[in-house]
């Protein structure tokens, strides 16, 4: 029986559910979980990111069937894709090259200076399909966990959603300074955003004498990306400069303190070890690998991936 053709579109809203369920299935599948479906939890990698930007979603359709789907971020000069995920029953049909053909025309639509994505290391098969498009494999990213230890808030742990409107506005100019910093035109702002808006998290601020000095983009709790009893460190990043070092220490006790105000008992956070700073960072403070993946760049270049970058994040 001849097969049915696969139709390549936007993902749309009414579809998130569908994507949501393909995604599970996909990933525990492959990794061979007993019951697929309990891949990630009650985390939420799909809707999450397509309310952050509708526009960058694509859908993979066959028979008016949702068979896989595949989400892009956009961090201004920078973007990754993920989760890419195409239901079991039509793997080996090309359905992941097509979704990525589209993808990689919004990329060039949005004239990046770096792309990445964070896949399987041992995956021969992940690596040769996104080497055809021109993405190379680099350093391992570590997915690190520690468990939080109760400490009290204290007054100095400034968080986003507390500031007015007008000192948000300045603040989010003054995060994106800070990136364009580390990496010529970095820009996490819609995370900043989308953590408020969506009620996934909170940003804290590290601010001395009217300074920022770092932020951290934080999720936390069933139906964000970090999942019950979890806070996830989705993004965070120190100025350069000689405290650069001192002051991630300083930002990782407002995250720990933040989990444990909100009754979390995990902390996430995702390296790449070319930041030799940052990856060493979290390891003097107890964090531990859990997961291990290989980050692949286009170009071929280092991008923010450099010892000096004391950035956390994993391109999940």
């Amino acid at each position: 029986m001849a097969r049915e053709e696969v139709t390549i579109g936007p993902l749309r809203e009414e579809q998130l559910d569908a994507a949501e369920r393909v995604f599970r299935l996909a990933f525990g599948t492959f990794l061979r979980l007993p019951n697929p479906m309990t891949f990630t939890g009650d985390a939420d990698y799909v809707r999450t990111r397509w309310r952050a930007d509708p526009n960058a979603g694509f859908s993979a359709e066959s028979g008016g069937r949702l068979v896989g789907s595949n989400l892009a971020t956009r961090w201004g000069s920078f973007a990754y894709f993920g989760p890419l995920s195409v239901h079991p029953q039509f793997w080996e049909r090309g359905i992941a090259k097509q979704l990525l053909v589209v993808t990689m025309d919004l990329f060039e639509r949005w004239q990046l200076r770096h792309a990445g994505l964070f896949t399987f290391a041992e995956s021969t098969k992940h690596v040769a399909l996104y080497q055809k498009f021109g993405f190379l494999p680099r350093f391992l990213t570590a997915i690190m966990t520690k468990a939080v230890i109760p400490t009290p808030l204290e007054p100095r742990d400034l968080r986003y959603s507390e500031l007015a409107g007008a000192a948000q506005a300045d603040t989010l100019q003054e995060c994106r300074s800070l990136t364009d910093s580390i990496f010529e035109g970095l820009d996490v702002s819609r995370e900043i955003q989308a953590a408020q808006v969506q009620s996934l998290g909170d940003t804290v601020l590290l601010v001395d004498d009217g300074d920022l000095r770092g932020f951290a983009v934080c999720h936390w709790g069933p139906g964000t990306e970090a999942g019950s009893g979890s806070c996830y460190i989705k993004f965070a990043a120190v100025r350069p400069g000689k405290t650069t070092a001192a002051d991630l220490d300083r930002l990782l006790d407002a995250c720990e303190r933040l989990a444990a105000g909100v009754g979390m008992r995990r902390l996430i956070a995702g390296v790449n070890t070319a930041r030799h700073g940052a990856y060493e960072g979290l390891r003097a403070r107890a964090f531990r690998s859990e997961i291990q993946g290989v980050a692949m760049h286009r170009p071929n270049e280092p991008g923010y991936n450099r010892p000096d970058a004391y950035v956390i994040d994993d391109w999940r």
